[in-house]
């Protein structure tokens, strides 16, 4: 199975909303192997964002980002970068579908609720930058085979 990286952001702890979008990711089926609450800084910014460093917004990302701790979560399913991707819905949050996190929870392109990996290969990478070994578990719920069909296991 698949895993991606999805971040709650500051926005979605300032606003009380971590649970109901937790839940959203959980009722869906997919899987949490990792999560942890940590405090950004400056350099894992730097490193994550590092195709936006130049830009002349890069400060505003990096005060949005550290103004509180933010979540981090490592889920698990069969094709969960792009479930999740659809999920979120678009960047900017105004042009976001109606029944995305991003399209029922904000309204901006920066303050979006959510950063969630964009393809396999970066889902490797950010994993590995935000969870040391040891911190993501690899474990199948009871309940695996309500959610999926024998031959998609």
């Amino acid at each position: 199975m698949e895993q991606t990286l999805v971040i709650l952001k500051p926005s979605s702890i300032r606003r009380f909303i971590v649970g109901d979008v937790i839940a959203r990711f959980q009722h869906k089926g997919l899987i949490i192997s990792g999560i942890k609450m940590m405090q950004l800084d400056e350099a894992i910014l730097r490193e994550h964002y590092a195709h936006l460093v130049d830009r002349p917004f890069f400060p505003d990302i990096l005060e949005s980002m550290t103004a509180t701790p933010v979540i981090v979560m490592c889920l698990k399913g069969k094709d969960a970068v792009a479930v999740v991707r659809t999920m979120t819905g678009t960047t900017n949050s105004r042009n976001a579908a109606p029944g995305t996190i991003r399209g029922d929870y904000a309204m901006s392109g920066q303050e979006n609720i959510v950063h969630a990996s964009d393809s396999p290969e970066n889902a490797a990478i950010e994993l590995k930058r935000f969870f040391r070994d040891g911190e993501i578990f690899d474990y199948l719920p009871c309940a695996l085979r309500l959610l999926y069909a024998p031959d998609e296991l």
